[in-house]
């Protein structure tokens, strides 16, 4: 059993990315892992102020909900990010989380397998690339940890217009295949 921390970056509880992240959530849980989800909606993250006093304290001084958030992703062996895509970019909210999480960075962690699973309105195969080459930046300052999967739902443009979709059911089984 792995414990699994998905991030929900949509602000918008509901979303298309969180009924992906939902789904995901449903399959490894079937296969028994514990799984935690953390959406970002109503939590409060506010702007690195680039003071680097994280790198001494191993946290942030920002007193807001970032080192909680933060914690859980160092105890996790499995992080998810489910965002939605504007223009071809991770959602804001999400950057600044990863940006803020700076702190990590010196830390011990436990993940070893990131998912990326992510929605928009457009529908085409680069739509993603962008917003995945963000996350890898991230992950590639842990070198244990590893990109371990990616899913992308297009065409989706309209609150919950998800429902129905195929994605829906292929993030359930990524979720199911967590090794």
């Amino acid at each position: 059993m792995k414990k699994v921390l998905v991030i929900s970056t949509s602000l918008r509880v509901g979303s298309n990315s969180d009924m992906l992240a939902d789904k995901f959530i449903e399959g490894a849980r079937k296969a028994g892992h514990d799984v935690e989800k953390i959406s970002l909606a109503g939590k409060d993250i506010r702007f690195c102020h680039g003071c680097l006093a994280c790198q001494k304290l191993g946290k942030c001084v920002i007193g807001d909900d970032v080192n909680g958030i933060m914690q859980k992703v160092l105890d996790a062996d499995v992080v998810v990010w489910a965002t939605p895509i504007y223009y071809y970019e991770m959602s804001g909210q999400m950057k600044v989380l990863i940006d803020r999480m700076n702190a990590m960075y010196n830390l011990e962690y436990r993940f070893r397998d990131v998912y990326m699973l992510s929605t928009a309105a457009e529908d085409a195969p680069e739509v993603p690339v962008r917003a995945e080459k963000g996350l890898t930046g991230w992950i590639d300052c842990y070198p244990k940890s590893r990109l371990a999967g990616t899913l992308f739902c297009g065409g989706v443009d309209a609150p919950r217009s998800i429902e129905g979709n195929a994605k829906l059911e292929a993030a359930y089984e990524m979720g199911l295949n967590i090794k």
